[in-house]
């Protein structure tokens, strides 16, 4: 357990200093978000295309893994929505409550830090895991806003859910990866050596960003952001891992995989949809800022223990 705190500290320890270069405003919010959008638009970008162009459909598209994600998500997912409803918030909150109880900082923490601490077969999982979230939940928690303002579906519902889709940067290069992988195009090695280079930026980049993007978040409404943060820290990972082991019966490094994802805190894109639909924003700030701090530890131990499963 030591050994794996020590392993991931510096991960926390390069959001510290963006949270330290952002609260002492060396580093402007709007440096911030030029920053996140160099990361989600380029390095990020450039690090999943290199990894997707270089692995097999066979090696990602695993339908018993995300039959066994799905349904352990779900299931918090659910859970949440629940509590939600029981305590009187409206269908909207519901939905923004529930994305943060089973959403992780899959892209820019996961990829980067479980790829380094499980290896680099970790990468395939760890995809699956980033377009489940995407595709699935990021569609359902637009559905749900959307549909309870207007009362109904509509066409103009899907739409926008489609087009933010395409417009993601993350499931076009995925996507595009896995085409030139499908059609066994050969990436030239100048190429292959820009995308190396420039993804390398992905992991201190996205660490330094998350950081400086927490020192802007609010730490209000506690109680609530307590039990979003358990949702995600604990009841995610644990659903995960009894869909993944004892239903779906994955074999036991990807199933490790998968719970360790299930473990990361709270995404930033969460917030992003939040303030655009103006739905509990200030509930997710602190949820993402509680979350990530508690993981310090929480994330070690949940490594530590799927270690185990190699």
């Amino acid at each position: 357990m030591w050994d794996i705190f020590l392993k991931t500290l510096p991960f926390f320890m390069l959001i510290a200093v963006g949270y330290g270069a952002a609260r002492t405003r060396f580093f402007t919010p709007e440096a911030t978000a030029y920053l996140t959008k160099f990361v989600f638009y380029f390095a990020l970008s450039a690090m999943l295309f290199r990894f997707s162009a270089n692995l097999s459909l066979d090696a990602i598209l695993d339908w018993p893994f995300v039959l066994a994600y799905v349904s352990g998500t779900a299931a918090v997912y659910l859970f949440a929505t629940t509590v939600a409803m029981w305590r009187g918030v409206r269908v909207a909150e519901a939905a923004v409550e529930a994305q943060c109880a089973v959403i992780g900082n899959v892209g820019f923490l996961g990829i980067p830090m479980l790829a380094l601490l499980l290896g680099e077969a970790a990468v395939g999982p760890i995809m699956m895991v980033l377009a489940v979230d995407l595709i699935v939940f990021g569609s359902l928690i637009v559905i749900l806003i959307t549909g309870s303002r207007d009362g109904r579906m509509s066409p103009r519902i899907l739409v926008t859910v489609a087009l933010g889709l395409i417009k993601n940067p993350m499931i076009v290069s995925i996507s595009v990866g896995l085409v030139v992988s499908a059609y066994q195009v050969k990436v030239p090695v100048p190429v292959n050596e820009f995308l190396t280079l420039l993804g390398g930026a992905a992991t201190p980049g996205a660490l330094f960003a998350i950081g400086a993007s927490l020192a802007t978040k609010s730490a209000e409404r506690m109680a609530v952001a307590g039990w979003l943060s358990f949702c995600k820290l604990v009841l995610h990972p644990a659903a995960v891992a009894v869909s993944a082991l004892i239903i779906f019966g994955i074999a036991p490094y990807a199933a490790g995989v998968m719970i360790a994802a299930a473990a990361l805190p709270v995404a930033g894109n969460v917030y992003i949809i939040a303030q655009h639909y103006g739905v509990a924003p200030a509930r997710v700030s602190a949820a993402i800022l509680f979350s990530t701090v508690i993981s310090i530890v929480t994330i070690s131990l949940v490594i530590a223990w799927v270690t185990g499963f190699q």
